[in-house]
Parts: C-alpha cells; sequence; structure tokens
C-alpha cells in the first residue's frame, strides 16, 4: 500500500504528529491510491519556509510522486505553530483534468 510506504518514509523527518488520508475517492477516476492529505508536525520544519518544507518532503518522496501519487496535499508544521486544537484545511473535490465553456 502506497499509503504504508508514505507513512513509513516520512517517519525519517521524527514527527509528533503524522496523519496521512487517502483522498482518492474525491476524484475523478478510480479510486486508487493517488491523492493524498498530510499534516505532519516536526523539529526539522523549525526555521523553515513553506517552501523549503514541501521540497523537504517532496525529496523524500521522489519516487511515490513519480510513480502512483498523482497529487499530495501537504499541511507541515514546526511543533511551535501547531496548536493541539488547529484544523487543516479540506481539501477540493478534484474536477479532473477537462475543462468546460
Amino acid at each position: 500500500m502506497i499509503q504504508s510506504v508514505i507513512q513509513e518514509k516520512l517517519q525519517s523527518l521524527a514527527p509528533t504528529v503524522l496523519d496521512i488520508i487517502n483522498e482518492s475517492h474525491m476524484h475523478s477516476g478510480p479510486a486508487t491510491e493517488s491523492h493524498f492529505k498530510v499534516t505532519l508536525v516536526s523539529d526539522a520544519f523549525s526555521g523553515m519556509r513553506t517552501v523549503a518544507r514541501h521540497q523537504k518532503v517532496y525529496g523524500i518522496l521522489a519516487d511515490e510522486l513519480q510513480g502512483p501519487v498523482h497529487a499530495l496535499a501537504l499541511h507541515l508544521y514546526a511543533p511551535d505553530e501547531w496548536q493541539g486544537e488547529q484544523q487543516v484545511p479540506a481539501s477540493p473535490t478534484c474536477q479532473g483534468g477537462s475543462r468546460h465553456g
């Protein structure tokens, strides 16, 4: 399972919070393991800008992003930014690749 691989690989960041949600069912096409939402809190992100955090995760998951993973919604926090009651934004429903109009 791709979700398990993502979970295992992101352990390298020693997360204090790691939540991975398979959102493939919300997108057009067959419901596979292709769309994920990741919430990750780690000391590794302290002092890093958002873009650098994303680049770090993309580097860790490079093989998955070149293969089965089509979309990855990342919500990445340093511990001091994370509050116990904080909620991450809801992901939009994918409209597929076609445009109408």
